[in-house]
């Protein structure tokens, strides 16, 4: 029940910000495709930027909420948010997350979690072969930081 408060919070956030006008230092959304993806045996996922606002009260950071897809059989490359703090809900399919260190778990449609600052995501895909997951996932994050960054590759 609180994770669907936090989200209606959320959401309800997005949408007033998003009524509102967006100021000069606010920057700009973009869909943005992973270079990875050509390469990857796997198809990989795609980041929706939806808004993206300065905080108003806390100087030199920002809110990124994004629609995250992924196809069927996806599967993000090891990953890291910077010192980002993250929170994704499960908005269709199912997907299996593993942070360093920590047991993998498989996330469900309305289920959710949280990544600290600097967690090292080692495992994102889409457990289903014939469906796509999508995630709603929201950062606050030091503005101008990217908002992944795919470990190098080996």
């Amino acid at each position: 029940m609180i994770g669907m408060q936090i989200i209606g919070g959320l959401l309800a956030v997005a949408t007033l910000t998003a009524a509102t006008p967006p100021s000069p230092s606010d920057e700009p959304a973009h869909a943005t495709t992973p270079p990875a993806a050509v390469a990857s045996r796997h198809p990989t996922e795609t980041l929706t930027p939806l808004l993206r606002q300065s905080l108003p009260n806390v100087k030199g950071k920002t809110f990124t909420s994004a629609i995250v897809d992924f196809p069927p059989g996806a599967r993000a490359r090891p990953h890291r948010h910077g010192k980002a703090f993250v929170y994704a809900y499960v908005l269709e399919g199912s997907v299996r997350s593993k942070l360093a260190g920590k047991p993998a778990r498989t996330y469900h449609q309305g289920e959710n979690w949280v990544e600290q600052p600097g967690a090292h995501h080692v495992l994102t895909e889409n457990t289903n072969r014939t469906e796509r997951a999508r995630l709603l996932v929201v950062f606050v994050s030091d503005t101008g930081d990217k908002l992944k960054v795919d470990d190098p590759t080996s």
